[in-house]
């Protein structure tokens, strides 16, 4: 169906309105944090376990925010617009007060609000291109946290020489203006419930044993994903600090990894259909297991840009790929399956960083929390080629 003028530029306006409402609660709110913890520790305001300990608590919050959702019947503009302004006091708050315990119930909090801000901007967007005819532009609301990634590593390194406070201070206006500019647009269209994007129709015809099987793979593989990348997000400047003491580089490559999410968001909305998704996880949990390796096996300026590029294109990817054969296997009853995946992988990025940073604080290296995170990726990859093998055997044999 051919989209007029009018439908072309309500769905633009809502694409980029949730691509904002992504960065801010995402790239901001969210992962702000990675290029601000090698300046507080330069202070002293931390230790690196502490640090492992915040983004846990950070990570913890989206992962019960993501659970809440279901429950939540206030609108999606309302949620969207509340999240927002949260995200941003929140962001103004780590600036503002110098307390650990605070810090990490504001962490907690921005986990929270970034787990409903997505579900929420997600499920209106989507509606918004479904009703404007254009689900080409899906993948221009999921290049949100790129951009917004990107944004904390080109202000993290200038801000954050006047000091943390600065810079959290800094992060949460650059928030403000944002979310001025995207206020209005959530009030286009239907009203749509936080409910609306996930359930469907009723449930089909009862699953077959192969479809639950694949169903428990793809929730346990995906909490691989969430681990597997998640210590590098979380101390990417400070490896790179390690590996390369003095270079201008390290607050770069952090930079690098958001831009490289953009082209993948919008590449894996692209996606043929009739790919298989596991064939496509599978290459995609390959290439993030090769960055993460190539920060230990070539910790170059070479090495960590060509590292941070092959962990940032499948980063949008990966939960664009899930979702969709989560719909696969379960049709439009899929919102049960799709949140258990969504909280595997929150649990797999909760252990990362309590993980990681305890070991390296006392080995004084990232080295093998970065080797067991690029396993945990290979492993995924493996597994995912497995279960595609067994499927399409299974098939030759039902059609023998």
């Amino acid at each position: 169906m051919s989209m007029t003028r009018s439908e072309r530029c309500q769905a633009w306006r809502a694409a980029m309105a949730c691509m904002v409402a992504l960065a801010v609660a995402m790239g901001l709110g969210r992962f702000a944090f990675t290029p601000m913890l090698p300046v507080m520790l330069h202070e002293g305001r931390l230790d690196l376990q502490e640090g492992g300990l915040l983004a846990s608590l950070n990570y913890l919050g989206y992962f019960l925010g993501a659970l809440s959702c279901a429950a939540i019947r206030l609108e999606a503009p309302t949620m969207v617009r509340g999240g927002l302004v949260a995200t941003a006091a929140l962001l103004l708050g780590m600036g503002l007060w110098d307390d650990f315990t605070f810090w990490g119930l504001v962490r907690a909090a921005a986990g929270v609000m970034s787990a409903w801000t997505f579900v929420f901007a997600s499920g209106w967007g989507l509606r918004r291109l479904a009703e404007t005819h254009a689900p080409a532009l899906q993948g221009v609301i999921y290049a949100g946290p790129g951009l917004g990634i990107a944004v904390t590593g080109l202000l993290g390194g200038a801000i954050g020489r006047w000091g943390s406070e600065a810079g959290w201070i800094g992060f949460g206006l650059v928030s403000v203006l944002l979310i001025a500019g995207v206020w209005p647009i959530f009030g286009d269209g239907s009203r749509v419930h936080a409910a609306a994007p996930a359930v469907g129709g009723a449930a089909g015809s009862p699953e077959s044993t192969a479809a639950r099987s694949d169903a428990r793979w793809l929730v346990a593989l995906y909490g691989l994903a969430g681990f597997g990348y998640i210590i590098t997000a979380t101390f990417l400047p400070v490896i790179a600090r390690q590996a390369l003491p003095g270079s201008p580089w390290p607050d770069l490559f952090w930079t690098v990894f958001g831009l490289a999410v953009v082209p993948g968001a919008l590449i894996g909305a692209r996606a043929p259909t009739l790919w298989d998704n596991r064939l496509l996880l599978a290459a995609a949990y390959g290439l993030q297991a090769l960055g993460v390796l190539l920060s230990v096996a070539w910790p170059t300026v070479a090495g960590f840009l060509l590292g941070s590029l092959l962990l940032g294109v499948p980063f949008t990817a990966i939960t664009l790929f899930a979702m969709r054969d989560a719909r696969r296997l379960r049709g439009n009853a899929a919102a049960g399956l799709i949140g258990y995946a969504t909280a595997s992988y929150g649990v797999g990025q909760i252990l990362g960083p309590l993980f990681a940073a305890p070991l390296a604080q006392r080995t004084g290296s990232f080295t093998l929390p970065l080797l067991v995170a690029a396993a945990a990726l290979a492993l995924g990859a493996v597994l995912f080629c497995g279960v595609w093998w067994r499927a399409r055997r299974l098939q030759e044999v039902l059609t023998a």
